[in-house]
C-alpha cells in the first residue's frame, strides 16, 4: 500500500500595501525560522561584545568597573558557547549574522570614549554604554527563550534562560557600581 504524504504548501503571496515594507525573499515565514534569525542575530552580538569588552575595560579606572567588565567578558565567551549548543540542539550549524543593533551599540561605545576624559566621568559613560548593551541583550534572550518555549525546545530555553539571568545581574552590577561610587565621584569633578 502506497502511502501519501501532502506537500507543505507555500503560504500565499500577499499583496503589500502601500506604506508597508515588502519581506525579503529569504524572509522568515514560520516562528521557527525566526527563532534561528534571532540567534544568529545574538551569537554575532556576543561575539563581537568578546572583542569589545576588553577596550572597555582598558579604558576604565575604576577597579569595580574593570572587575565587572572582565567577570561579564568570561560569562560572555560562555554565553558564545552556550548558543552553539543551542544551535545543536535544533539541528543547525551555529552561524553569526551582522546584528546592526549591537554594532551601533559597541560605536556609541566606542564614542563615549572618546567623548570624555580619562577616570571616573568615562567611568560613568563606559556603564551607561553598557547598560544600553545589557538591556538589548536581556530584551533579545528573553524574546529567545520565550520562542523556544513556544516551540517546545525546552532544553534550549532553559540555557537561554540561563544566559538571561547572567545579563540580567551584570546590569544589576553595573547599577550597584555606578550607584556606589561612580556616579558619585563623577558627580564631585564637575
Amino acid at each position: 500500500m502506497k502511502t501519501t504524504e501532502k506537500k507543505k504548501e507555500a503560504p500565499a503571496k500577499q499583496e503589500v500595501k502601500r506604506g508597508v515594507t515588502k519581506p525579503k525573499s529569504n524572509a522568515a515565514a514560520g516562528l521557527t525560522e525566526l527563532f534561528e534569525d534571532g540567534l544568529k542575530d545574538v551569537y554575532w552580538a556576543e561575539k563581537a561584545l568578546t572583542k569589545a569588552l576588553p577596550i572597555m575595560a582598558r579604558n576604565a579606572t575604576s577597579e569595580e568597573l574593570i572587575s565587572a567588565i572582565n567577570n561579564h567578558l568570561v560569562e560572555t565567551e560562555e554565553h558564545v558557547t552556550r548558543l552553539e549548543k543551542v544551535f545543536e540542539l535544533i539541528g543547525k550549524k551555529a552561524t553569526a549574522k551582522k546584528c546592526d543593533a549591537m554594532e551601533g551599540l559597541i560605536e556609541e561605545g566606542k564614542g563615549i570614549l572618546e567623548e570624555t576624559e580619562i577616570g571616573v566621568v568615562r567611568d560613568a559613560g563606559i556603564i551607561a554604554a553598557s547598560q544600553k548593551i545589557e538591556h538589548y541583550e536581556i530584551a533579545t534572550y528573553g524574546t529567545l527563550r520565550q520562542f523556544a518555549e513556544t516551540l517546545g525546545l525546552e532544553e534550549a530555553a532553559s540555557l537561554l534562560e540561563l544566559t538571561l539571568d547572567e545579563e540580567k545581574g551584570a546590569d544589576k552590577l553595573l547599577t550597584e557600581v555606578a550607584v556606589n561610587a561612580v556616579n558619585l565621584e563623577a558627580a564631585e569633578a564637575d
